[in-house]
């Protein structure tokens, strides 16, 4: 598939705004850089805290790299005309289709520098979202070197459930996971079991080795729309925010956050827990329980419909409805006369959603991408982690 050549005057420009971003707001340092200096095709594959992820990595090259993006980040950036310059790929997220994996093997083909996102999706609770299984053996098709860019701290400065921005210092560590010859060799399992732990984490985890404080860190407003449910009585959406405590409307539960982001229980109810991703994990591992044993088989829920303006580039609201989801799919049932079936989106593959918590949930069908604001926000991290539960149960893949 022949393309046009980037831009390297936007590309440029680009990567100063890049550079910028990454010295001011995430405090950027370089471990590692094992491609600095590389030359001919290669890929590079990142894990993904936060949205700006890609404003440490641009710079580590002097060579242009050509990032894959979402369908729905590509097409509601006021800047698309650049990043379409810049020869940025979108795609749909966790469904890949022939003309993108000829899109991704042309660049490498034609000898450049493909950086791509496993995951697809900024993490939510500090732990990364499922990798699907797919990757591996996409690795082993492009036939090329396999680098790792393994970023710490962006969870920390841009937590997707908080409305602020905390200063502090991040790390990218950047290193070769393959070599092109002894990928080929490689089984898809093999490949997996080195990709995996590297692009796996525990922003929480990996805090305690990096001790790191951040300009108002102690911060969890926002954070009630992740953490739902209460660990002391189990009741849902009774859980607020305010400074740095959170806790329980209905039981009394209460922590407190320090500028390091961990948690401390001072009032005597019920069990600490340190880690915002073990609280949500212990969410998870309760909804799952529900949803094996038949108490949790669906959700409704009404609905703000918005699809995007492609002139305006970006979301516009075309209708109101409601939504289902169960095991197998989501149904979009639109309030218009000129709608008389639902939309029907299969989730077989949707090993996560794009969601900011307490507004809204994202699904697309082909070319066509839904945000759905729910008239009660508070829904959308239940409905993601209903979804994963599904795609863990029905793939046998491990969310944690």
């Amino acid at each position: 598939m022949r393309q046009k050549r980037q831009s390297r005057f936007l590309y440029r420009i680009t990567k100063i705004a890049a550079w910028f971003y990454a010295k001011v707001v995430f405090k950027r340092r370089i471990i590692r850089n094992e491609i600095k200096g590389k030359k001919g095709p290669f890929v590079i594959i990142a894990n993904h805290q936060a949205a700006l992820d890609f404003v440490n990595l641009i710079g580590a090259s002097q060579r242009l790299m050509t990032f894959v993006v979402s369908d729905s980040f590509y097409n509601t950036l006021p800047v698309k005309g650049v990043m379409t310059k810049i020869k940025v790929i979108p795609k749909q997220q966790f469904q890949t289709t022939v003309t993108d994996l000829k899109r991704m093997k042309t660049a490498i083909d034609q000898g450049k520098i493909l950086v791509i996102y496993p995951a697809g999706l900024m993490c939510a609770d500090g732990v990364s979202t499922p990798i699907p299984d797919a990757t591996y053996k996409f690795l082993k098709w492009l036939g090329t070197d396999v680098y790792m860019a393994k970023t710490c701290g962006t969870y920390f400065v841009s937590p997707k459930w908080s409305p602020f921005k905390r200063k502090g210092r991040t790390t990218l560590d950047i290193y070769k996971l393959f070599d092109k010859e002894e990928l080929a060799t490689m089984k898809e399992p093999e490949i997996k079991a080195i990709a995996e732990p590297a692009l796996l984490f525990d922003a929480y985890r990996e805090q305690e080795n990096m001790l790191i404080k951040y300009k108002n860190g102690d911060n969890l407003e926002g954070l009630e729309n992740v953490l739902y449910m209460c660990p002391h009585c189990k009741s849902e959406f009774k859980i607020r925010t305010q400074g740095n405590r959170i806790y329980c409307t209905e039981c009394g539960y209460e922590q407190i956050s320090d500028a390091y982001g961990f948690l401390k229980n001072e009032k005597g109810i019920g069990e600490e827990i340190r880690y915002v991703s073990d609280w949500s994990k212990m969410i998870y591992e309760l909804e799952r329980e529900k949803i094996e044993h038949g108490a949790l088989n669906a959700i409704s829920a009404s609905t703000k419909i918005q699809m995007i303006d492609y002139e305006r580039r970006k979301f516009v609201e075309v209708s109101s409805g409601r939504i289902t989801l169960d095991n197998e799919k989501f149904m979009i049932f639109i309030d218009s006369p000129q709608e008389s079936e639902p939309i029907e989106i299969p989730i077989a593959t949707f090993a996560s959603l794009p969601f900011k918590p307490g507004k809204y949930i994202e699904l697309q069908k082909g070319p066509d991408i839904y945000r759905l604001m729910l008239d009660e926000g508070h829904l959308a991290a239940k409905i993601v982690n209903m979804v994963e539960i599904f795609y863990e149960l029905n793939s046998k893949l491990a969310r944690r």
